[in-house]
């Protein structure tokens, strides 16, 4: 009589039984690593361009670092005394005041003007809207430079249209009027239009693309229980777009706060840099100006403080929105 043979059993690839082939341990290993080789000349870039430049930025906040350290004399270690010093400024907290509240006004401003175009976008017809989608692109494309020296050639005292505008209307007062060097209010007026013309394509062109995607049937039903366009979109089309609305809202405010290159150009073409200064044209005064670059950089670490913690509420909204939490 035959004895029985044993049925093998199959075991799972890779248990005891039955290990796994080298070729696919290898394989595995290399699929787990591939995402971090792959992002490892990104990040070796951005470390050489950013990480070395804020190392160093740090280091020279603590140290007394002018002329004469850019010539090889060994720098003297201040500790704190950068920071008290200008934490005890009161030109410091005058500018800071400034830009808070130059920041606030702008970003506002680009937000309101921006959603309401997306809006009036979305209710034209398709050659219209195409016209201004293509405008708008223009406009955020063309150079910041290019773009200040026609905003000079508008305010201009003496052939500004601005001002022959004006004094046609009647407003005898605007002849030969120097907005950028009248005083600070006139400066920030127009510095501020120049940033809100800016930035207001972005906006509009990404509102309006989030407002494109919101369902139909949600406006088709919203209109059967009898809402009103209005009412559809203050209550059913922002509400739905809100995450972007705000992301961008957040971005705009960083942007805005770091704002330099329209205010120096327009400091240079009249206005009056000690009554005008926001942080960025601050640091680059005390820094490429008048040589103290010790200073400059703790000035800068306190900015890069402030947009960290603008950074922060940018990237938790980021992670909220991605369903992390």
């Amino acid at each position: 009589m035959t004895q029985p043979t044993a049925r093998r059993v199959p075991t799972r690839e890779g248990g005891a039984g039955n290990p796994v082939p080298m070729s696919k341990r290898v394989r595995f290993r290399g699929q787990k690593f591939a995402p971090w080789m792959l992002l490892l000349p990104a990040i070796l870039m951005v470390a050489v361009a950013l990480g070395y430049p804020l190392v160093r930025q740090t280091i020279m906040s603590f140290q007394h670092f002018g002329l004469a350290q850019q010539f090889g004399q060994p720098a003297e270690w201040a500790g704190l005394s950068n920071y008290t010093a200008i934490l005890s400024d009161s030109y410091f907290w005058a500018v800071f005041i400034k830009s808070v509240l130059f920041c606030i006004w702008t970003a506002g401003w680009t937000m309101i003007i921006g959603v309401t175009f997306a809006v009036l976008m979305l209710r034209l017809n398709l050659a219209v809207r195409t016209f201004l989608n293509t405008t708008l692109i223009v406009v955020w494309a063309m150079p910041a430079l290019a773009s200040l020296t026609v905003w000079q050639w508008l305010v201009d005292p003496r052939s500004g249209l601005l001002n022959y505008v004006l004094t046609s209307l009647g407003f005898e007062s605007f002849k030969n009027f120097n907005w950028l060097g009248e005083n600070y209010w006139t400066f920030y007026l127009v510095a501020s239009a120049v940033i809100i013309w800016a930035s207001l394509p972005l906006v509009a062109i990404t509102v309006y693309a989030a407002l494109a995607q919101v369902p139909q049937d949600v406006l088709e039903a919203s209109e059967i229980d009898g809402a009103s366009n209005f009412q559809q979109i203050i209550r059913i089309m922002l509400p739905i777009i809100g995450p972007v609305v705000a992301l961008i809202g957040v971005l705009q405010v960083i942007w805005d706060l770091r704002v330099f290159t329209q205010i120096y150009v327009l400091q240079q073409a009249g206005g009056i840099a000690s009554e005008t200064n926001l942080l960025g044209t601050y640091v680059y005064q005390m820094g490429i100006a008048q040589g103290d670059y010790g200073m400059a950089s703790a000035l800068a670490m306190i900015i890069l403080l402030l947009t960290l913690i603008l950074t922060g509420r940018y990237l938790q909204m980021l992670f909220r929105q991605g369903g992390v939490e």
